[in-house]
């Protein structure tokens, strides 16, 4: 998952300076907060600070952040022309800011501690696209992929182009693993999944595994779409805390082989020390020292966390 954030007293300290967006685009700060989570946890990799809907910059769809509010997409896709005005894009010069960040991040980070690069998947990033920002319900998306599915495709095949394009740069650029991530994939039924979606996340998988360095495929709430979801790709599929590690594993299976990352629930990390230990420990015995298994939350951490039980989840994590 991606570390920084608002739990870290220095992140809260830069944003009181810049906005987001400011931070993603300077790469020297980018870098730097990149760093600020190895540097106070421990942890044992780096994840690219940036944010997963910058390449709608370049591909003009407008892109602001709202206090309080999340993402905002000034022209949102809502009609098939749209599908098909959208320009190319170049992430190694169209977002070269993001691998200026990815080069002195990897450069600055001790050798043993890798860099891990990140995007949005095809569906997570068409899903704001349509909707224009957040959304619980994903009407809109759902009723474009249903009533328009020949824009639908086209939409999600430059999407995988472009994000495969865009980890393999990173990879160049220094990223030593990469992960795809498809925050809101959770929402479709397995049916869905196998139509709408699982061809394009294949390509993005395919296109970043190129590359050459192990890539990550990490959703939210998959439990029903496990068997597909790493039937699509990935070295490392990700849980969360819907389904127990153990039962993740035997659903995804063993050939090809496949690491595991997840899945503490981040709520977890707000519970009274003895609950969140026996959290951390529940977790650990269902991997059962298997190699392969990626201790990590199940989705990112809480603005309200606080640094302390961060701290003593990697302590016990190492301690075994």
């Amino acid at each position: 998952m991606r570390q920084a954030g608002r739990y870290l007293p220095e992140y809260r300290s830069l944003r009181q300076k810049h906005s987001l967006l400011e931070l993603c685009h300077k790469p020297e700060l980018a870098a730097q907060v990149t760093l600020q989570p190895v540097e106070r946890l421990g942890v044992d990799a780096a994840i690219l600070f940036a944010d997963i809907l910058l390449p709608f910059e370049p591909l003009g769809l407008g892109l602001s952040f709202s206090a309080g509010e999340g993402p905002q997409i000034t022209r949102p896709i809502r009609e098939v022309g749209q599908v098909l005005e959208l320009p190319p894009v170049d992430p190694a010069t169209d977002l070269a800011y993001v691998m200026e960040t990815a080069r002195v991040a990897s450069q600055a980070l001790p050798p043993h501690v890798p860099l891990i690069g990140f995007a949005g998947a095809p569906f997570t990033l068409a899903s704001y696209a349509i909707e224009g920002g957040a959304t619980r319900t994903f009407t809109l998306t759902k009723r474009f992929m249903y009533t328009e599915p020949r824009a639908w495709h086209e939409l999600m095949q430059r999407f995988a182009e472009l994000v495969g394009g865009y980890l393999a740069a990173q990879a160049r650029a220094g990223a030593r693993a990469l992960q795809l991530f498809d925050s809101w994939v959770g929402c479709l039924s397995p049916a869905d999944y196998a139509t709408y979606v699982f061809p394009h996340s294949q390509r993005t998988l395919e296109l970043a595994g190129a590359s050459g360095v192990p890539v990550i495929h990490f959703g939210t709430d998959t439990a029903t779409l496990l068997v597909d979801f790493a039937r699509a790709g990935g070295d490392v599929i990700g849980v969360d805390w819907r389904v127990p590690l153990d039962v993740a594993w035997e659903r995804i299976g063993s050939s090809p082989p496949r690491a595991i990352q997840g899945n503490l629930d981040p709520v977890a990390l707000l519970a009274p020390r003895p609950e969140l230990e026996r959290q951390v420990r529940d977790v650990l015995a269902r991997a059962a020292g298997r190699p392969g298994h990626i201790f990590n939350l199940g989705h990112g951490v809480l603005p309200e966390t606080s640094v302390e039980a961060l701290q003593a989840v990697v302590e016990w994590v190492h301690g075994g």
